[in-house]
């Protein structure tokens, strides 16, 4: 009778606990299912959501306002700096042919050479974009987006008088880095040779051939300008490959191939009006086309319908 009546006594303690556990399992089932909610039903906790979202690359529209933002605040910028920036840019530069001439000079002759010479073209152009120089090609991309968002005429001398300033000024750089290479004791004569060499392979094309080489290369420039805004790390690289795409390709840029055609004409190797009329001119009208008519109108149709 003990037994049975401790038995009884027991089992209201039993039944009055299973409830409470079975709500309490409820509770947390429920709670797990609302944190699941909460982070779009993935199984991620809150902070794994952000880093989700760190490490995601930037939508379009992002990049385009970003590199939008870049050339409004370019045009902005007062003549004297622009001009001083774009000057440096043109002394920069000019260590591509330094780099390309001082591999050329300690290589051998041989099928493969070029492609090795070609790594030095990257040099120059690294020293001015992660310096953020004034580069003409770079703001053929950069400078024509606002202009393009919101067109009007005074949005467009502000685009004709950056080109302006930073063209002259960057041919003034690579002008000035010609004659320091000409008349200073700065390069021994199998460098200077060298580079001479290398300067010379741009009068071995005709006129169209000029421009539609600078075509493919002033749109490559303005690729790694797009490029650049969700590279973060990888900067030098992207820098690295499309440069050196454009100098193993035999490809035309404006500033880059300057210091080449000015030391020709500085060494006796080509005349003034050969440079303007078969290097300047179609070199020009290339990179603008491929920067500008090109790149420039194939980014802002891809977000047109978004901004």
């Amino acid at each position: 009778m003990q037994r049975l009546s401790g038995n009884r006594m027991s089992r209201p303690w039993f039944g009055a606990e299973e409830p409470n556990l079975q709500n309490s399992k409820e509770t947390a089932q429920s709670g797990k299912a609302a944190k699941r909610a909460e982070t779009g039903n993935r199984r991620i906790t809150a902070k794994e959501a952000d880093d989700v979202e760190e490490m995601s690359s930037p939508r379009t529209p992002v990049i385009y306002e970003i590199v939008r933002k870049l050339g409004d605040e370019e045009m902005d910028r007062p003549v004297t700096s622009l001009w001083w920036s774009g000057v440096a840019a043109g002394l920069s530069i000019s260590f591509s042919l330094l780099a390309q001439g001082i591999l050329q000079a300690h290589l051998p002759e041989a099928s493969w050479t070029p492609l090795i010479v070609s790594l030095g073209y990257s040099v120059g152009f690294l020293m001015v974009v992660l310096s953020r120089q004034q580069l003409f090609t770079e703001s053929t991309v950069t400078a024509v987006l606002p202009v393009m968002a919101s067109f009007a005429l005074a949005d467009l001398w502000r685009l004709v008088r950056l080109w302006s300033i930073v063209l002259v000024a960057n041919l003034a750089g690579t002008l000035i880095a010609a004659l320091l290479c000409t008349y200073s004791p700065v390069l021994t004569p199998e460098l200077k040779a060298a580079m001479l060499d290398i300067a010379g392979q741009i009068t071995n094309h005709s006129w169209m051939e000029m421009v539609f080489r600078a075509i493919a290369s002033g749109f490559l420039i303005a690729t790694m300008v797009w490029l650049l805004p969700g590279a973060e790390a990888a900067q030098f690289h992207i820098i690295v490959v499309v440069t050196y795409l454009i100098a193993a390709a035999g490809f035309m840029h404006i500033v880059a191939g300057s210091v080449e055609a000015f030391l020709l004409i500085l060494n006796g190797r080509l005349g003034v009006e050969a440079m303007v009329m078969d290097f300047l001119v179609p070199v020009l009208i290339g990179n603008v086309i491929g920067g500008t008519a090109l790149f420039a109108l194939i980014a802002y149709a891809q977000v047109m319908n978004e901004i």
